[in-house]
């Protein structure tokens, strides 16, 4: 993408953790979807092109990369993304560890493209 901008965001959306319930009148659930694929919402996939321009969004060592850089960025209309639609998976939890690290394992991490030859 050349988008003549200063920062390019990841967007991806999150894998869904439970099942989705659609509820109708009267206590009625009238549909169910197990772990849909986020909510529809795109979100920070937290990798970034950076021109080096964006040093003067950064106000010193204590500025929060997520806080106010990229919402002037955005506000400033220097902010574009790029959807990535393959594989995404957080590291945020023990848990999201042991998933990824048992993908790794099984040799089923789909980040992991080359042979053990």
């Amino acid at each position: 993408i050349n988008s003549k901008k200063l920062a390019t965001i990841t967007a991806v959306q999150p894998p869904g953790r439970y099942g989705a319930l659609e509820f109708a009148e009267n206590y009625i659930v009238k549909g169910f979807k197990e772990k849909p694929k986020g909510d529809g919402a795109w979100i920070n996939g937290g990798f970034f092109v950076l021109e080096p321009e964006v040093i003067n969004y950064i106000k010193d060592d204590y500025t929060i990369w997520e806080h106010e850089p990229m919402i002037n960025l955005a506000i400033d209309k220097k902010l574009t993304y790029y959807k990535h639609y393959d594989f995404w998976h957080p590291l945020d939890t023990l848990r999201d560890q042991k998933y990824l690290q048992k993908l790794w394992e099984d040799n089923k991490a789909p980040w992991k493209n080359w042979n053990n030859d």
